[in-house]
C-alpha cells in the first residue's frame, strides 16, 4: 500500500465517524510561534539533545548505516513505486535495486583502482617536484615531514633505517596502511547499510502505517502522512538532483582535464564527481587536488594551474548558478547552519557526515515547520527568500 493509498484509506475512515479536520500544514510565519516559558523544558530539551548527540557519537558504527540506508531508502522509493506498478513483487524489485548498486559501484571501484593505485605511488615520487615548483608552501611542508618523522620514531622502537634513508618509502608504506585500514573499514559500513537497506525497502510503508494506526486523532495521523510524504518528495527531489548535476560536474571535469592533456580523465571526473557531494568542503579539496595534478603533471607552470582553474569554474557555475534554482523552491536553509552542519558532522562521522548534513537539517526543517511547538525552531532553520509578491 503506497502512501497515497494509506492518506486515502485514513482519511475515508476517520470522516465516516467525524468530520475531517483539514491535513497537517507548514506554521503560518504571519502567526506567533510558539516559544518556550518554561527553563525547564529547554533545559530538558538541551539535555535530550546532547544525549541524542552523544549516543550517535558512540555507536557510530551501528547508527552511521542506518542513517546512510535510510536516506539511500529515500532516494529508490520512487523506483520502487514504479516497479510495483508494472507488477514486479516488492522482494524483487528490493533485491534488483539492490544488485544494481552492488554492481554499479563494484564495476566504478573496478574501473578506478588501476589509476588511483597508479597516483598513490606516484605521489610520494612527485613530493620533490611538488616543493619545487610551489617554493611558498615548501616551509609547512618540511615542517610536517620533520614532524611526521618524529612522530614515527617516537611510536616505533626500533626505527627503520632503510626509511630513514629514503624517506618517499615510509610515507608510502604508511600511506598505504592507512588505506588499506580505511577500505576494511568503508566494506563492513557498506555491507551494513545495504543490508539495513534491502529490509527497508522490502518493508515499504508499513512503519508509517504502524505509526498512522497509533496516532489518537485524525488531526495526528493526517499530520504523519504529510510529514511523511513531504519528507520523501523533498528530499528524493534533492537527492536526484544533485546527483545528475554531480554526474554533470563529472562528466564536464573529465572532458576537461582530457583536453589538459591528463592521464586519467576518468578517475579525475569520477573525484569531481563524488566532491560534489559535500557541499563546500568538497569543491575546496577538490581545488587542492586539482592544484596538486596540475603541478605534479603539467607544464609550464601557468599550464600547471588550469586544472585548478578550470574546476573552480565549473563548481561556481553549477554550485552557485544552476543548482540553487533548481532547489530554490524546496531548500531554503540558512547557509551559515548548512556550513557548521557540515563541520559538526564531519567531526562525528567523517565524510559520509558531511555527505548526509544536508538531508538531515532539511528533514530537520520539514518536521519542524509542520509540528507547531518546533515551529520557532523550524523558522530559524529557514534562509533568505525572495519576498513575496504583493496580491
Amino acid at each position: 500500500m503506497t502512501q497515497s493509498n494509506l492518506a486515502e484509506n485514513t482519511e475515508k475512515t476517520a470522516v465516516e465517524a467525524t468530520h475531517a479536520d483539514a491535513p497537517a500544514k507548514p506554521i503560518d510565519e504571519g502567526k506567533d510561534m510558539p516559544l518556550p516559558h518554561d527553563p525547564k523544558v529547554v533545559f530538558l530539551g538541551g539535555l535530550f539533545l546532547l544525549a541524542l548527540l552523544a549516543g550517535a557519537n558512540v555507536a557510530k558504527e551501528v547508527v552511521l548505516p542506518i542513517v546512510l540506508a535510510f536516506i539511500l531508502k529515500l532516494l529508490l522509493q520512487p523506483v520502487m513505486r514504479l516497479l510495483e506498478r508494472i507488477r514486479i513483487p516488492r522482494a524483487l524489485a528490493a533485491l534488483s535495486l539492490i544488485v544494481f548498486l552492488f554492481a554499479l559501484i563494484g564495476g566504478l571501484g573496478e574501473l578506478l583502482s588501476a589509476p588511483a593505485a597508479n597516483w598513490a605511488k606516484r605521489l610520494p615520487e612527485g613530493l620533490p617536484r611538488l616543493q619545487e615548483r610551489v617554493r611558498v608552501v615548501s616551509t609547512p611542508i618540511n615542517a610536517m615531514s620533520h614532524m611526521m618523522s618524529h612522530a614515527k620514531s617516537m611510536v616505533s622502537s626500533a626505527p627503520n633505517k632503510n626509511a630513514q634513508e629514503n624517506p618517499s618509502a615510509g610515507f608510502s608504506s604508511d600511506f598505504e596502511a592507512s588505506l588499506v585500514d580505511g577500505l576494511q573499514k568503508f566494506a563492513s559500513e557498506f555491507l551494513t547499510t545495504f543490508l539495513v537497506l534491502f529490509f527497508l525497502l522490502m518493508s515499504g510503508d508499513t512503519f508509517l502505517r504502524r505509526l498512522v494506526e497509533i496516532m489518537p486523532r485524525f488531526k495526528d495521523k493526517r499530520q504523519v502522512i504529510d510529514i511523511s510524504q513531504q519528507v520523501e518528495a523533498d528530499i528524493s527531489s534533492y537527492l536526484v538532483t544533485i546527483t545528475i548535476m554531480n554526474a554533470l560536474v563529472g562528466l564536464a571535469t573529465g572532458l576537461a582535464m582530457w583536453g589538459l592533456g591528463l592521464e586519467d580523465a576518468v578517475l579525475w571526473g569520477s573525484i569531481a564527481f563524488l566532491l560534489n557531494y559535500v557541499p563546500i568542503l568538497g569543491p575546496l579539496t577538490g581545488l587542492v587536488i586539482f592544484l596538486a595534478v596540475g603541478m605534479l603533471s603539467l607544464d609550464p607552470l601557468w599550464m600547471a594551474f588550469m586544472p585548478m582553474v578550470i574546476y573552480a569554474g565549473i563548481h561556481v557555475l553549477e554550485g552557485e548558478t544552476i543548482t540553487p534554482l533548481l532547489l530554490a523552491r524546496r531548500f531554503t536553509l540558512n547557509p551559515v547552519l548548512v556550513i557548521i552542519a557540515l563541520l559538526f558532522w564531519d567531526w562525528m562521522w567523517g565524510v559520509p557526515g558531511a555527505i548526509l548534513a544536508v538531508p538531515m537539517l532539511a528533514i530537520m526543517k520539514i518536521i519542524s515547520d509542520r509540528i507547531r511547538p518546533l515551529a520557532a525552531f523550524g523558522h530559524f532553520l529557514e534562509g533568505e527568500t525572495n519576498p513575496k509578491q504583493p496580491s
